[in-house]
């Protein structure tokens, strides 16, 4: 079996590491890693796909369009038995979903037909999820749409953030490679069609998708807070005409008792107490835009927030 592999990010390095000792086990061969170049911009908090395949004598494809008609040409040379897509951030096209001879599959981090699209592990939090999971489907031109072959379900804990999130998600994208792959490569591999019905689409998310509403309940303040802090931008609020990114923090089951977006308290030893359309929300951390994380009791720093308005 010779195979042609796409992938990024801590997913995309763990499955390909799973593959490669697959591989020797059967005697296959994967004749190429596509993945991505570095965004200087971006925090690369994750592993390399690149590095690894280095590591292991793989050839190494960074094309800025892999479906650019002479990459494609390229690959077509390389006469795949499978393709598999992992993490890896580029729509394929179908003269690429075409060259593998026994499919071409997508490694997605939600139980499809749930969250479809892009940033799953961090939209599940936003929504208060309490499971999640990863799913190895076929790749039609449509994004997670195809037929699937195997899932794992990942429990999401309430104290769980994105990044707790995701290192569940990667041990589980393993398991379901581990399982797939020999009885995909034997033909025993099961393949059942989406219940589009049952679908939600979801996009990407920006910069300003961190903004915190106080007129939302505490609770979904909470899930926004855990869905993008470390290593994500954070939510964020104003206050001063300062940008304060919230880090941390917890839900409140004490009544509002305020206008939305009120500091209330201070709470010592603890952090400040925020008013929210329903509840209140605790921030036990935060930074203002410009200076140094705060990693000492936020009531010490922020007391003086007391009364103001957060927005």
């Amino acid at each position: 079996m010779r195979l042609i592999f796409f992938g990024y990010h801590n997913v995309g390095y763990f499955c390909l590491k799973a593959l490669i000792e697959m591989c020797r086990e059967y005697g296959d061969e994967i004749a190429a890693v596509v993945t991505h170049a570095d965004n200087p911009r971006e925090n690369i908090w994750f592993a390399s796909v690149r590095d690894l395949a280095w590591q292991q004598h793989l050839p190494v494809y960074q094309p800025e369009n892999p479906n650019d008609p002479a990459f494609v040409a390229a690959m077509a040379r390389l006469a795949p038995d499978f393709l598999f897509s992992v993490y890896y951030r580029h729509m394929l096209k179908q003269p690429l979903l075409d060259l593998p001879r026994r499919g071409a599959l997508n490694l997605h981090g939600s139980l499809l037909p749930k969250y479809r699209g892009r940033a799953p592990v961090n939209w599940v939090l936003v929504h208060g999820e309490t499971e999640t999971g990863v799913t190895l489907h076929y790749m039609v031109p449509k994004a997670d749409q195809g037929d699937l072959v195997a899932q794992e379900r990942v429990p999401i804990d309430p104290a769980d953030t994105a990044y707790t999130l995701f290192g569940k998600m990667t041990a589980a994208a393993v398991q379901v490679m581990q399982k797939a792959y020999p009885q995909l490569r034997a033909g025993t591999a099961p393949r059942l069609p989406q219940d589009h019905s049952q679908a939600s689409y979801f996009g990407g998310r920006g910069p300003e998708d961190g903004r915190i509403d106080w007129t939302r309940p505490a609770r979904e303040i909470y899930n926004l807070v855990r869905a993008v802090t470390h290593p994500y931008p954070g939510a964020f609020t104003h206050v001063e005409g300062r940008k304060l990114t919230i880090w941390a923090g917890r839900a409140l089951n004490d009544p509002a008792g305020a206008p939305p977006g009120l500091v209330v308290a201070a709470r010592t030893g603890e952090g400040l107490v925020v008013a929210a359309g329903e509840g209140q929300f605790l921030i036990t951390a935060a930074q203002f835009e410009g200076e140094p994380e705060f990693l000492g009791p936020v009531w010490a720093l922020f007391t003086h927030l007391q009364g103001r308005r957060l927005g």
